[in-house]
């Protein structure tokens, strides 16, 4: 490990008040693709995926345990907990974007400021706790520093979950499926661009585009509700 990254994993130790047994993991966490790429190491996005999975999951328990409310309630509710937004300001009152390895494009666009990218990096935080830890580790983190921490009800009006909602409206029928797929994607690594597509039933029913691929299914959501005649 070099410098800067050992530097890093200390910094985060502290940050979170957790040890690793294996150092590989958080350096990994704190690996954008753009610094993977020109140093031939791996990148963040493999946690980024598991750490998405569990946080949806303690956000689920989390919200279950706290009362009576609806599926459809909690099903938004949860939606803003583990949104962009919310992520991307834990990110940065916990000082992670500091720590981000980027690639030389990357850190001269200032991508660690970017909402998605401090997202994508505190998923992949939540996956290194979980693999070097165990899920009560993750869960105590996602607890402390995303849910307790969050206006619920001040997130759900920020953010229209177009995702969630052309969900609901897809399987009003028990028998309609709803998927994703990437069209395209463009640019260099610092301002990189998606474009997805929403299919219902496979068919085509909306694209949209963005800086990560999260923000693009979201737009192609977004597309596809609104053609639908719905409104959020």
């Amino acid at each position: 490990m070099d410098e800067c990254g050992a530097s890093g994993v200390k910094t985060l130790e502290k940050i979170l008040g957790y040890s690793f047994r294996d150092d590989s993991l958080p350096r990994v966490a704190l690996t954008h693709s753009s610094y993977a790429n020109e140093h031939g190491i791996q990148s963040y996005e493999r946690l980024e995926f598991l750490g998405d999975a569990i946080l949806g999951f303690a956000a689920a328990e989390y919200l279950y345990a706290e009362g009576q409310h609806p599926e459809g309630e909690l099903t938004r509710m949860r939606a803003a907990l583990v949104c962009e937004a919310n992520l991307a300001s834990t990110a940065r009152k916990l000082g992670i974007g500091e720590l981000i390895l980027l690639g030389k494009g990357e850190r001269a666009a200032r991508g660690e400021k970017r909402p998605s990218l401090l997202c994508d990096v505190m998923e992949a935080i939540i996956g290194a706790l979980y693999l070097d830890g165990g899920l009560d580790i993750a869960k105590r983190f996602i607890r402390d520093n995303i849910l307790l921490t969050a206006n619920v009800d001040e997130l759900a009006a920020d953010v229209a979950d177009y995702k969630t909602v052309l969900q609901e409206l897809v399987q009003r029928d028990g028998v309609s499926t709803l998927t994703y797929r990437l069209i395209g994607e463009s640019g260099p690594d610092h301002d990189k661009s998606f474009e997805m597509e929403a299919l219902i039933n496979g068919e085509p029913a909306g694209r949209g585009s963005g800086h990560s691929k999260k923000e693009a299914e979201r737009a192609a959501a977004r597309s596809a509700y609104e053609k639908l005649g719905g409104s959020v």
